[in-house]
């Protein structure tokens, strides 16, 4: 076999892989099959296939969820976030919880979507002690249960919406949530002001509020959530709550890095329990 041309060589095979890479962010999340990526990227099918699995092998690349399509994988937004905006939800949503902390003295909370679940990443404490269903960091709800998981379940799209409600209403009445009228009664109180303020009575004496955070996109990615007693959310307390979350959650939606892994594909563990 001759030697491979310059043109051909090193630099001609990363310009194919870059080709490919370019054609599967421009796909989505759905990825696109091994005869669409040759089209795209102008390659022969089997030069195309050898050039994704070395993709594979590197974690650039990944099957997508469709069957026998390749998508852009975790590794390649991972450095993507390291190269680019280095901050994570966590870090970007710290000073805010501190500042809502400080000012109402209650516990705040920073839970983000992960498939049918709200989990818990962050907790500024309060002056007094207060419960959460999520418990410690790490701990999850399902979407529904609770005002910062209904917050983001709220603004979900409605396809999307109706999916999580059928599939979580199960578990959310196990642990004694909103009946379905109810719940639905919920979301669309939530979505009309742009806050969730519910009582579910869960915890008995707590209460709280919560707002989503949405990316600069719109996408809703989490949830910037106060916890507090019934005695202490008053009218006033209420609205000016509201108020404070809301312009916290806008300023760490618009600071986002879209390349953050917490908020990688947030419906992904949707498609494996489908």
């Amino acid at each position: 076999m001759g030697k491979v041309p310059a043109a051909e060589g090193r630099d001609g095979v990363l310009s194919r892989a870059v080709a490919i890479l370019r054609a599967l962010a421009a796909a989505g999340p759905d990825g696109l099959r091994l005869s669409d990526i040759a089209e795209a990227a102008d390659l022969p099918k089997p030069t195309a296939l050898r050039i994704l699995r070395t993709l594979q092998g590197e974690g650039l690349v990944e099957d997508g969820p469709l069957g026998r399509t390749y998508r852009l994988g975790l590794d390649l937004f991972c450095l993507a976030a390291r190269a680019g905006n280095p901050s994570n939800l966590r870090d970007l949503g710290r000073p805010a919880m501190l500042r809502v902390a400080a000012a109402f003295e209650d516990t705040v909370f920073l839970l983000v979507r992960s498939g049918y679940d709200a989990v818990l990443i962050d907790r500024s404490e309060g002056v007094l002690p207060v419960r959460s269903l999520t418990g410690d960091i790490g701990g999850k709800v399902p979407l529904g249960l609770g005002q910062g998981s209904t917050a983001i379940l709220a603004s979900l799209p409605a396809g999307e919406q109706e999916e999580v409600v059928r599939h979580n209403l199960p578990l959310i009445r196990e642990r004694g949530g909103l009946e379905e009228t109810a719940l639905r009664t919920a979301l669309l109180d939530t979505a009309r002001k742009g806050y969730c303020d519910v009582a579910n009575g869960l915890i008995p004496g707590s209460s709280g509020l919560a707002v989503p955070i949405r990316d600069r996109t719109g996408q809703v990615i989490a949830a910037l959530s106060i916890g507090t007693t019934l005695e202490r959310l008053t009218p006033e307390r209420r609205a000016a709550m509201a108020e404070m979350l809301q312009r916290e959650a806008a300023a760490i939606g618009d600071a986002s890095n879209p390349f953050d892994p917490t908020l990688r594909r947030p419906g992904a563990s949707m498609q494996r329990a489908g």
